[in-house]
């Protein structure tokens, strides 16, 4: 049978406008991360005791600096926990629905080896989920732009729920802005 395209292995440069929307997603599912584990700390702190001793919070901190390294899947387990045990907090079902969702993107979106189509402002990102389905639909600037919009929308709301507790959601760096 003979191959109608370029070999599987083959690499191709993406547009320059293309790769900006990328990497534009890219960077705001770290920003969510980052706003995910700020959310964490925030909501474990605000409901830990004032009395604690010395040994006691460097516990609790040496929990907190291991979830560093979590998976985003692993931090939304996290973080629906921690809004679980926090009173009053309203629509946590619908936030860690929707940072599940967006988490299925970021995947897509990190993970793909990406493939020119024959219409050229749409690109194909190869890419097999954990359930063994298919991504079969290409993407252009426009769809990622919408998850973009999205990732932030989703993180704006948990940044509301950091927010709710009091307590400023801390996390690498601050000390050395």
């Amino acid at each position: 049978m003979a191959r109608i395209g370029a070999p599987p292995e083959t690499h191709y440069t993406l547009p320059p406008d293309f790769a900006a929307a990328l990497g534009q997603c890219v960077a705001n599912f770290g920003w969510l991360e980052e706003i995910i584990k700020r959310t964490i700390y925030a909501l474990d702190r605000a409901r830990l005791a004032d009395d604690l001793t010395e040994e006691e919070l460097q516990s609790w901190l040496t929990r907190m600096v291991s979830i560093a390294d979590d998976s985003m899947g692993t931090l939304i387990e996290q973080l629906d926990a921690a809004m679980r045990r926090y009173p009053g907090l309203r629509d946590r079902n619908r936030i860690t629905d929707r940072l599940a969702e967006i988490r299925l993107q970021r995947n897509l979106l990190c993970h793909a080896s990406w493939r020119p189509t024959e219409d050229k402002a749409r690109w194909h990102p190869a890419f097999v989920n954990t359930k063994g389905e298919v991504q079969r639909q290409p993407l252009g600037i426009a769809d990622l732009e919408v998850i973009r919009a999205d990732t932030v929308e989703i993180g704006t709301r948990v940044l509301r729920v950091m927010r709710a507790t009091g307590v400023r959601g801390y996390w690498a760096g601050d000390d050395e802005a």
